[in-house]
Parts: structure tokens; sequence; C-alpha cells
């Protein structure tokens, strides 16, 4: 009879053979969700016996993640900021690092008092949509081209039931939004990364990311660049505008000039890496 300990060691050497960074973690977690256990149970009950019955299930999840479908599509969510979110192949997967945006923006001291009107540009998801509105008591507009995007967003909008307070808008960037609407702050988690930096991309990142989502043209800023020279006359007097990037961009962006907008700062993930960067109107 196989233990839970010896499918979790089975499962380790099976994904790292197929070469699945953190083998061990994604084992345990594959684990845990097919048996419908918390992840730390696994640890009180490493001698417990599997059933057949309960392994069949489990199998397939396997094989799908060695062959490098994205962990999140497998167990069909992702926790943003304590959130659940809904993933699947219609929107790029919300990424731990993306979390901070959110903490930016509370560092602008927005006013609680009154609900905030903000734009979530590149909504994907609606992971960051969804975290302004239940963390800040904001009203969001949360924009995307893809209408696959925004079906799923509407999936996660209405799991967190903020009908009320998220609206979905089929835009490309700020197109679809009325010409006198203002904002308290502008989000954004554009497309980024270099077309040439395609084959260095994990399988996960190539074959499981929408490509609308995460190519941006030849230096990968061309639709930052359009937002940002687009975006002043719908951003309040002081009212910030906040970029995702990848490291280096922001020199980039600092050099050149975008109507009526001023580079405040620049800031770092969890990694120590450039990753945001922050305009002012």
């Amino acid at each position: 009879m196989q233990t839970i300990l010896s499918i979790l060691n089975k499962t380790t050497d099976f994904l790292k053979k197929n070469g699945v960074p953190n083998a061990k973690l994604d084992s345990q977690l594959l684990l845990s969700h097919g048996l419908g256990l918390k992840r730390m149970d696994l640890f009180l009950k490493f001698d417990q016996p599997l059933s057949e019955q309960e392994l069949a299930p489990l199998r397939p999840m396997i094989a799908r993640r060695a062959k490098r479908e994205p962990l999140q599509h497998i167990l069909g969510s992702v926790s943003f900021r304590g959130h659940e979110i809904k993933c699947d192949k219609r929107a790029l997967i919300p990424r731990q690092e993306t979390e901070l945006m959110i903490d930016i923006l509370k560092n602008f001291q927005l006013s609680t008092l009154n609900s905030q009107l903000i734009a979530d540009i590149g909504t994907g998801t609606g992971a960051m949509a969804i975290a302004a509105a239940l963390e800040l008591n904001a009203e969001v507009w949360a924009c995307d081209v893809s209408e696959d995007a925004l079906e799923l967003a509407l999936e996660n909008v209405a799991l967190h039931k903020l009908e009320n307070k998220v609206t979905l808008v089929h835009s490309d960037l700020l197109s679809a939004v009325p010409s006198d609407m203002k904002f308290d702050a502008i989000l954004a988690n554009l497309p980024y990364i270099p077309l040439s930096d395609a084959p260095t991309l994990q399988p996960e990142v190539l074959n499981g990311d929408p490509h609308l989502a995460l190519f941006g043209g030849a230096d990968g800023l061309e639709l930052i660049r359009k937002l940002l020279n687009s975006c002043a006359n719908h951003l309040k007097p002081g009212a910030p505008i906040i970029l995702e990037i990848t490291g280096g961009q922001e020199k980039i962006l600092q050099k050149e000039k975008f109507a009526d907008l001023s580079p405040v700062e620049v800031c770092k993930d969890y990694n120590e890496q450039m990753r945001f960067t922050i305009f002012r109107r």
C-alpha cells in the first residue's frame, strides 16, 4: 500500500526528471489539492495509506504538470494578496510580485473616507481590481482588450461579489473610457517582455500565458509608451500612474517625455529587482 510520503517522493522525482522547477513544493500542492487536504496536513499524515480511488485523480494532474502546464491552471486558482483568483489560459497568471502594486498605491495615502475611482488597465484575471476594491474601498474601472480575459475577470468579480464596485470594460488601454472621466490613480500591468526574450522564457510562461499579455514589442515598452502618452487627461491633478516593468526599462522611460506627466520614483520587488515605475500628473 502506498502512503502519502511515498507518493510525495515519487511525484517529486518524476517532476524533477521532467525539468519542473520547485518540484517538491509542486508535489505537495498537487497532492494536497487532489486529496482535499491543507498542505500542512500532509506532514501530519505521512504514513496514511492511499487507496486506488484516492490515487486515481492525482495521476492526470501530475502528468499535466510534468508536461509543464502551469500549476495554477491545474489547481484552477491562485492566491493574490490572500484573495482567491480563478486562472486559466484566458489571462496572465497573477504573479506574487504584482501584489506590491497595491502596497505602492496605499503609500500615496488615498482617502478611505470616500470611495476612490481607480483604473486597472490590462486587468487580465481582475486580480488587481479586486484587491483595490476590497482593500481600498475603491470603485474600479477594469479594462482589457481581450474579451477572453474579461470573461474570466467577470467570474472572479462575481466570486468576490464585487459587481457594484468593479466595472469591466472592453477597451484598448483607455480608448473606451469616457473622455471626461478622471481617476485618483491608474494601475497597469501591461505586456513588457521584449520579443527577443521569448526563447528564454520557461515553458509554463511561453505556452501557458496568452502572448497578447506577455510581449510588448521590440523593447517591451510599446503599450506602456502608448498609455503614458494618452493617460494624463484621465488623471486628477497629482494622481499617480503605477506601472509594472522589468529591470532596465525604468531608465529608458525616465529619459523620455510624456505629456503632462513627471516621473516620481521606481520601486523594487521582493527579489530587490526594479519592477515598478511611477509617474504623476
